[in-house]
């Protein structure tokens, strides 16, 4: 299957599992998310099918009625894995199910991390648009720090050097949350 062909299937499918679902704003749908991901992936540069189609599909598994085996059959292991790596367990309890995520994103690989990245900041970016109280909202930011700062090591910079320019503009969103700025060694 085509570079071109795998990402438009898995838009595609992304939009069908997604459906009408929206984001806490109650206005954006939640495909636009998934599109803004990708769209960052792109502004770094990723042409790799895997990564974009993980893009598209890094919330199926966790929000829909998607499975492992599913995104397995319909695309290929390396974009299972990628998506698995970015899928909460949510059958846990929310304090066990942090704990675990947070030790899932330090193993994951550096492709997978870059996917979190932008989805890092496609949610700050989204938080303008959420009708929720700042403590709300603050607690929103301090989760996104804290899974930054999780990633933020094995970010592949070398291969993606605009990640220090979207870095830059996540930063920005922190300050102006009265959040420290997360730097990359």
């Amino acid at each position: 299957m085509s570079v071109l062909k795998s990402v438009q299937n898995a838009e595609l499918y992304a939009k069908k599992m997604h459906g009408r679902h929206m984001r806490k704003d109650g206005v954006t749908s939640y495909t636009k998310h998934l599109e803004d991901v990708v769209n960052r992936l792109k502004s770094l540069g990723v042409i790799k099918s895997e990564l974009l189609c993980a893009g598209w599909l890094h919330d199926t598994i966790e929000d829909t009625e998607t499975s492992f085996d599913d995104i397995y059959e319909k695309f290929d292991s390396t974009v299972a894995v990628l998506v698995t790596s970015l899928t909460k367990d949510m059958s846990l309890p929310r304090k066990k199910r942090e704990e675990a995520y947070v030790k899932q994103l330090k193993e994951a690989s550096p492709e997978a991390k870059l996917v979190k990245f932008c989805d890092i900041s496609a949610n700050l970016s989204d938080l303008k648009n959420y009708q929720a109280s700042k403590s709300k909202k603050l607690r929103q930011i301090r989760q996104k720090r804290h899974y930054l700062n999780v990633i933020k090591n094995d970010l592949p910079i070398s291969k993606y050097p605009n990640i220090l320019l979207m870095l830059e503009s996540i930063n920005r969103i922190f300050k102006k949350y009265g959040q420290r700025a997360v730097l990359i060694k």
